[in-house]
C-alpha cells in the first residue's frame, strides 16, 4: 500500500467517525483536558479485541490524574498491533473536572488502519453520568499490521 493510499484511507476512516463523534462533543459542553493513553500491543481475533490501557488526564484546572482501564473492540479486527498512543480532547458539562470523574464507561465508535504505521478514530462517551466525551476523534498512533472498525468500549479506573 503506497503512502497516498494509507492518507486516503486514513482520511476516509476519520470522515467516517466524525459525525457521530462532533454530536457527542456539542452535547458535553467544554474542553475540560486532554486524556493521553498507551495502549499494549496484541492481536484482533476478527469479531474483536480487549487490549489494556494506562492513561495520563491532564486537565485545564489541576493536578494531572492517573487512570488504568481496557479497551474493547466489538466488529471487525484483524491483525497485530504494537503498543499504540491515544490521545483524546475531554469535553464535559464544565471545565472544572472534580478529580476522578473521568473513571467509568464509554461507549461509541471505532476504525482503524495499520500497514506498518498506522491511524485511527476513536469517538466515545460516558463517564460520570455519561456527561464526558472523549473527544470526537481520538488521535491514535500505532504500528502493525491490523484493520480494524466497530464499536468500542473503554473503561477508566482512577489510580489516586
Amino acid at each position: 500500500m503506497t503512502r497516498s493510499m494509507k492518507a486516503l484511507l486514513a482520511t476516509a476512516l476519520i470522515a467516517t467517525a466524525a459525525p457521530v463523534g462532533l454530536a457527542h462533543a456539542e452535547d458535553a459542553g467544554v474542553k475540560a483536558g486532554v486524556l493521553n493513553c498507551t495502549v499494549a500491543g496484541g492481536t484482533g481475533f476478527i469479531f474483536g479485541s480487549s487490549k489494556t490501557l494506562s492513561c495520563a488526564y491532564h486537565p485545564v484546572q489541576g493536578a494531572t490524574e492517573v487512570y488504568t482501564g481496557s479497551i474493547t473492540k466489538f466488529g471487525i479486527d484483524v491483525g497485530v498491533t504494537n503498543v499504540t498512543q491515544l490521545s483524546w480532547a475531554v469535553f464535559a458539562p464544565s471545565s472544572d473536572v472534580e478529580p476522578g470523574a473521568l473513571e467509568g464507561d464509554y461507549a461509541g465508535v471505532t476504525a482503524e488502519a495499520t500497514l506498518g504505521a498506522g491511524v485511527g478514530a476513536n469517538a466515545l462517551v460516558g463517564g460520570l453520568d455519561k456527561s464526558v466525551a472523549l473527544n470526537p476523534l481520538s488521535v491514535q498512533v500505532q504500528t502493525g499490521l491490523n484493520v480494524a472498525a466497530g464499536i468500542a468500549s473503554l473503561k477508566l479506573t482512577s489510580v489516586q
